[in-house]
Order: C-alpha cells, then structure tokens, then sequence
C-alpha cells in the first residue's frame, strides 16, 4: 500500500445533489431543521440525565453515551453537508476527507456495540431481575461502554488508513454528500479488491455480531415478558425495550441497505438518499423514540424544567 502523500490528488469534489438545483435551497432548509432539532433533541436528553441522580442507572447511562455519539456523527457530517448544498461546487481537502471518514466510521462503529450492549442490558433487567445489579454492576458496565468506543476507534482506524492509502490519481469527484468509503474507494487507483473483500466481512461482523446478540437477547426477552403472570408486568416490560427496538430497527436497516448492497445495485442518486436514511433519521429521531416512550425521562424533564421556573421565580 503506498503512503497517503504519494496521491496526486490534493483535494476532493463533492457533488452533492448538483444534478438537481432547482431542489438544493429547499434541501438545504430542510436539513438545518433537521440538524438543529437533532442537536436540541440529544443535547435535551444528555443534561437531562446528567443532571437527574435517578438516571445514574445502566440503562439510561448507555442511553447517554448513545446521545453523545448521535450528536457527534451529526456534528462530523452535517455542517459539511450543508455546505455542499448551498454552493455549486464544494471542495474538501484531502485530509478533511480524511478526518469526515474517519469519524463517520467511529462513531457508527460505536453506535453499533452501544446498541448491542443495551439489548445485554435489557436482558439481564428482565430475565434475571433478582440478579441484575450484579450481572449489571458499574464494572461491567463501563468495560461495555470502553468496548464500544474502543471497537470504533479501531474500526475507523483501521479502514480510513487503508482507503488513503491508496493512489488517488484523478478524477477526484466524489457522487455524494459526504467522505463514506464506497463512493471515496471509486475514486482510487489502485487494486481493491482486497480491500473489498475486508470491508464487507468486517462490515458484516461489525454489524451482525452486536445484531446477533441484540437478536438473541430479545428472544430470551420476549420467553420470560410471555412467562409473567400479570399483564401489568407485561406490558411495563414491553415498554422498557420498545424504543431500544425501534432505535435498533432503524438504525441497522438503514445502514445495511447502505454497506452490505452489491457495488452496482442502485444508482447514486438511490446511495445518497440511503445514506441520508441513517445519518439524518437516526440522529433525528432516537431523542424523540426514548423521550416520547420513557416516563421516567418525562418525570425528569418536568422535574428539572419546574425546578428551573422556581428558580426563576424566586
């Protein structure tokens, strides 16, 4: 592999929806809304949990890692973002591409172990409720939530290196709104295919192994909510997992349409709008599903919101 300054190319061009003009004023609105909501959202349910003693428990801490990491991707991709769409022609450096790659990578491959280490979670509260402060102690935990950030610096490392590491001889248009891997390695000259084949097995183990074991602790889950004698238990059981589920669903499916379709399934226009699926929606809407869903998130906002008003009073 040869070093990243052997390249001829010094900067990149992203393209963006520059095929389409007549849409890139309304785009643009529609995504700073949607970038700001994402920001006041997660920024909402990180003071509200790091302000509230009565959250300082597993679930919502791997809640708050989970916001931190929403709020980072969506600093890392949308400013630039933005950009692309409101002039004709973006430029981004060689090593902005870099750097955009490479917190892409992080910060998804974190998210991908959090989402995983909060299934386990789930499973140790409800099948073994008696034994879950020692399953769930603050040990284990933290080794959970290291695991998660470590996997991602690791995977991002690992991968961002090796595409720079190609010869980047021209041409240096990238079909796309941002830095990702596929249409980034496009542009490179050199021989791929081994690079390729990593990608999609790691691909594949970054996102199967944590969807494995979200998959089998929610079917352990779903034997010991059916074994519960009362409906009550039932359905509060059902509630604890039913935002993690619809964070998982949409995250994981957006982003394996992305990185495990065939290189020439869909067309680029088709890759930009998935891309966009899991690096708007999810950023967008996991404040809204934990928040909406979670009673005791609502009893904490109101909590600090009414003792913010007192204050203000007195």
């Amino acid at each position: 592999m040869k070093s990243l300054n052997q390249s001829s190319v010094v900067e990149f061009i992203l393209l963006g929806f520059s095929n389409y003009p007549e849409l890139q004023e309304q785009l643009f609105g529609v995504f700073l809304v949607v970038y700001l909501v994402t920001l006041v959202g997660n920024a909402i349910i990180i003071v509200i949990i790091s302000l509230e003693q009565s959250l300082y428990v597993p679930m919502y801490l791997f809640l708050l890692n989970l916001s931190v990491v929403e709020v980072s991707f969506s600093a890392a991709i949308m400013p630039e973002m933005l950009v692309v769409l409101s002039t004709a022609r973006t430029t981004i450096t060689f090593a902005g591409c870099f750097a955009q790659m490479y917190f892409l990578l992080l910060f998804g491959g974190t998210e991908c172990f959090l989402l995983g280490a909060m299934a386990y979670d789930r499973f140790a509260a409800i099948c073994h409720p008696l034994n879950y402060p020692m399953i769930m102690n603050k040990s284990v935990f933290m080794k959970l939530v290291m695991f998660s950030w470590v996997s991602g610096v690791i995977v991002a490392t690992v991968q961002t290196t090796w595409v720079f590491s190609f010869p980047f001889c021209g041409p240096n248009e990238i079909n796309h709104l941002f830095c990702e891997t596929p249409p980034v390695l496009e542009l490179a000259c050199g021989d791929t295919f081994y690079f390729e084949i990593y990608a999609f097995t790691g691909t594949i183990l970054i996102v199967m192994v944590p969807f494995l074991l979200i998959l089998l602790s929610y079917t352990r889950i779903l034997f010991a909510i059916l074994k519960m004698p009362s409906n009550t238990g039932r359905q509060k059981a059902f509630s604890t997992c039913a935002s993690h589920l619809t964070s998982v669903t949409l995250f994981y499916g957006t982003a394996s349409m992305t990185y495990l379709q065939p290189k020439s399934g869909y067309s680029p226009d088709t890759k930009k709008v998935m891309s966009l699926a899991y690096t708007l929606l999810t950023p967008l809407l996991n404040p809204l599903i934990y928040s909406l869903r979670n009673s005791e998130m609502k009893r904490a906002f109101m909590k600090l919101w009414q003792r913010r008003v007192n204050l203000h009073i007195f």
